[in-house]
């Protein structure tokens, strides 16, 4: 029996007594790709990206492993609520425009203590001077736009995010931060994504995986050094607490550059399908989601109910999940993933009858929790816990 069978014996057995659709979070499997983040990450600690994890008792788990320390969370609100949770160190890792949000945190000593907000404009701190409700100072952290830019600026790689590039620029920022009073800055954040979240391994595309590689490698030496010239700039102006880069496709890589003295990752906890293509590292399917079968229209088909689950950006097939358990199924091509049924084909079909549950792995990490209240925690073939996700809990965030 290979490994992924005898991992749907286990979840079968383990789910058994619970209707899908229904997700699990494999206890081992998630804790084995903490300890793979922590060993790529060379002894830099790794601050959590929320948005991959979108569960506060699975947060708690890996924060309270040796490695981690932090969160990077997604909306202000998100930020405000973690802090009243207990996580003493949030840093939101894109700008907001939350009015509410930011008169909270300015009237309020233990968030304004334990958030730290993201800017790259002053025109961000015009906002939030516009509604402050008391006095608190605002920890601001720094982004800026690592994309690799080649032929002379007209070709970029790389998401558009901030609109700071060069060192001056961020040095003008931190100068112009250090003379406003009501804000400190305290940190320096850039995600290369293009590096990080782009496998280099594409199945059955030898010749993309090796453009990918190449330009991987260009983009990790070009961002090294203008990353060591950004820092060198921004600390002449402010004593930085900490200066945060990576994610989990790139922490080895990121790790190894002086300048940088945190680690971000949080999908490689999960190990969504996205994150298969990949020559550095190898992680656990961790997280997945189980859909029932509801019909047998042929042979070799059947037909389970809904888990048309897309994950955000460019649409594309790699944005869908995938059938992963039973092994050899796959998606007519004409119907693809429904929101009420999805058709699936191949011989293991035969072999399921109605009711049996089908396996999928979702394309991201933390999006699966937007479709699910709860998430049942396995050790071996059993439920060991059910969880609320931030959907579970009531909190929507996005």
């Amino acid at each position: 029996m290979s490994a992924a069978a005898a991992d749907r014996v286990r979840y079968d057995r383990a789910t058994a007594h619970l209707e899908a659709p229904v997700a699990i979070v494999d206890l081992d499997a998630f804790d084995d790709n903490a300890r793979d983040l922590v060993r790529r990450a060379g002894g830099k600690p790794i601050r959590v990206a929320s948005k991959s994890v979108r569960c506060r008792a699975l947060l708690e788990r890996v924060l309270a492993r040796d490695g981690f320390a932090g969160i990077m969370s997604f909306t202000l609100p998100e930020s405000l609520w973690l802090a009243r949770e207990g996580f003493d160190d949030v840093l939101l890792a894109y700008p907001s425009t939350d009015r509410d949000g930011f008169a909270t945190l300015t009237s309020d000593p233990k968030l304004a203590a334990a958030v730290t907000v993201m800017v790259d404009d002053p025109a961000q701190l015009d906002l939030i001077d516009s509604v402050r409700a008391g006095t608190e100072e605002v920890r601001v952290c720094l982004e800026w736009d690592t994309s690799l830019r080649l032929l002379g600026g007209r070709v970029r790689v790389g998401a558009l995010r901030s609109p700071l590039r060069e060192p001056e620029q961020l040095a003008g920022l931190a100068r112009l931060i250090a003379r406003r009073p009501g804000f400190r800055l305290v940190g320096l954040m850039a995600y290369e994504g293009h590096v990080a979240g782009v496998g280099d391994a594409v199945a059955e595309r030898p010749l993309r995986s090796r453009a990918i590689r190449l330009m991987q490698s260009v983009a990790r030496r070009e961002l090294a050094a203008r990353r060591a010239a950004a820092v060198r700039a921004v600390r002449a102006e402010a004593d930085l607490e900490f200066v945060n880069g990576g994610g989990t496709g790139s922490v080895q890589h990121t790790a190894t550059e002086d300048a940088v003295t945190e680690i971000a990752a949080g999908s490689g906890l999960y190990q969504p399908r996205l994150f298969d293509h990949y020559t550095s590292f190898r992680g656990r399917p961790a997280a997945l989601f189980a859909q029932p079968v509801v019909r047998r229209p042929g042979v070799g088909v059947v037909t389970v109910l809904g888990g048309g689950y897309p994950a955000s950006g460019a649409a594309g097939r790699d944005r869908l999940p995938v059938p992963y358990l039973p092994e050899g199924l796959a998606y007519d091509a004409m119907e693809g993933p429904g929101e009420v049924q999805t058709p699936l084909l191949g011989t293991a079909a035969d072999d399921l009858l109605i009711g049996d549950k089908v396996w999928f792995r979702h394309a991201k990490a933390g999006e699966l929790c937007e479709r699910f209240d709860t998430l049942r925690l396995i050790e071996g073939d059993r439920v060991v816990a059910s969880v609320p996700t931030y959907r579970g809990e009531g909190r929507t965030f996005l």
